[in-house]
């Protein structure tokens, strides 16, 4: 286990109301020492697809400087093998099996009627707003597409993006279903939609640079359809497989990206106060995972296993690695104290704060177990050991990780009693969780059924 020092003593963070900064003659940036916060998030992008996860191609040197400027996690997790869980559980910190969003749906003319993040659960961006923050959101939504449960109605001030599931990366015209909006009014976009979504992202850190701000950036890249800019593709014509070339330029689109929004935090002197987080969704369905057994929608290492990493100038200290098991949960925690955004135990965050783990103010794991539940897909991890059933009614798999990262090797028949531990400490999580608000379960049933036909995913 390595455990990070801080650089720099964190000084009080403080909030000033408006008008004492007015009679002090002091902007709003200037009075706030509070950090801005960009959270980019990969759709899609499996361990092996990132440089600094053990990617090797393509290069990702704009990704990889969040990592080696501040911190990477080793074993960083998200908390379900599918977008929109997965980013339920971002936005709220809470596991999404406590409120039962729990599955993906379809097309928007296919979804059930109740699909989106409850009400009653608030979001980072709900939360970060009430604390005095700019809110934007640029990219994938997929939490909701009825009114209630739009960006602009769930904390974000402003939303350029789109509301499903993926979305053609070329342009598309309007009168379509799943339409480029801005807010809520559709657009016609004729930039490639990487390169839209960052070009937006900085208008955002430019036009909020005089106040905190939140900048949420769901990339749809690399979900597919896989469809990079032909000029991206010119680079890459070493290699052979046509669906391989794609897919790395989708990515290396994604770095450049990520790279034109971290150049914005530059220009606007704002990269030395800003907290950065990078991860994705879930892994890769059409990349790599690197040597983890799995992929999108398995509960295997190669389906919640990312590459995830933070930045925060002063108060992480770069090229650091932290070794013990973390989640997206966690990211979600580490912001809102980051941003001085007052908890109260009604709200029952499942993350925990980093910083202090970081800083070496706290020692061991932040976490005692993770836990994941996708229908009748689950797995428990506590310390080094996973339990897995990856099929309703299959028999239980139970794994050492710390011998056996890729998952090769099922320990179920000679570790019993480590597998009825296991069990419990799932079921004592399992217990308080909520059914499902709508069926998902066929449609990812026949999926992975599928996806056995052609191999187990080893």
């Amino acid at each position: 286990m390595l455990l990070l020092a801080s650089l720099l003593i964190a000084s009080p963070l403080l909030t000033l109301s408006l008008s004492t900064q007015a009679e002090e003659g002091k902007s709003i940036r200037e009075s706030d020492p509070r950090p801005n916060v960009v959270l980019i998030v990969a759709d899609d992008v499996g361990c092996g697809d990132v440089g600094f996860s053990g990617g090797t191609e393509p290069a990702t040197p704009s990704i990889d400087s969040i990592a080696t400027g501040g911190v990477r996690f080793a074993t960083g997790y998200v908390t379900c093998p599918v977008c929109a869980p997965s980013r339920a559980a971002l936005l709220t910190g809470r596991y999404p099996q406590r409120f039962g969003f729990e599955f993906n749906q379809g097309p928007g003319h296919l979804a059930a009627a109740n699909f989106g993040l409850p009400l009653t659960v608030p979001t980072l961006a709900e939360r970060l707003r009430t604390a005095g923050y700019a809110t934007g959101a640029f990219g994938k939504w997929h939490l909701g597409q009825q009114d209630g449960q739009l960006p602009t109605a769930r904390g974000f001030d402003q939303f350029f993006g789109f509301l499903e599931n993926s979305h053609p990366y070329r342009a598309k015209q309007r009168g379509q279903p799943n339409e480029v909006l801005r807010g809520t009014a559709v657009v016609e976009e004729a930039e490639h939609l990487t390169a839209a979504l960052a070009r937006e992202a900085c208008e955002f850190i430019t036009a909020s640079r005089e106040r905190p701000f939140f900048l949420y950036v769901p990339f749809s890249a690399a979900h597919r359809p896989i469809q990079p800019d032909p000029r991206t593709l010119e680079r890459f014509t070493a290699i052979e497989n046509p669906a391989q070339r794609s897919f790395v330029a989708l990515v290396s689109e994604l770095d450049d990206a990520v790279g034109r929004i971290l150049a914005r935090l530059r220009d606007c002197r704002l990269d030395q106060r800003t907290l950065v987080c990078f991860l994705s969704d879930n892994g890769s369905q059409d990349g790599s995972n690197g040597a983890l057994r799995g992929s999108k929608s398995k509960v295997y290492e190669g389906g919640i296993r990312v590459p995830f990493a933070l930045r925060w100038p002063g108060r992480v200290a770069p090229g650091s690695v932290f070794v013990p098991p973390v989640s997206s949960l966690d990211a979600t925690a580490t912001i809102l104290a980051a941003a001085n955004a007052a908890t109260t135990p009604d709200l029952e965050l499942d993350g925990r704060d980093l910083l202090p783990f970081l800083e070496g103010k706290a020692s061991g794991s932040p976490h005692d177990a993770l836990f994941w539940r996708f229908g009748s897909v689950w797995a428990v991890r506590q310390g080094d050991w996973k339990l897995v059933q990856q099929r309703r009614n299959s028999r239980l798999e139970l794994f050492n990780l710390a011998v056996d990262p890729g998952e090769q090797s099922d320990l179920a028949a000679t570790e019993p009693v480590q597998l009825q531990q296991l069990q419990a400490t799932y079921d004592a999580w399992n217990v308080r969780n909520a059914t499902p608000l709508w069926d998902g379960l066929d449609e990812w049933e026949r999926r992975l059924a599928e996806e056995d036909a052609g191999g187990d995913g080893r």
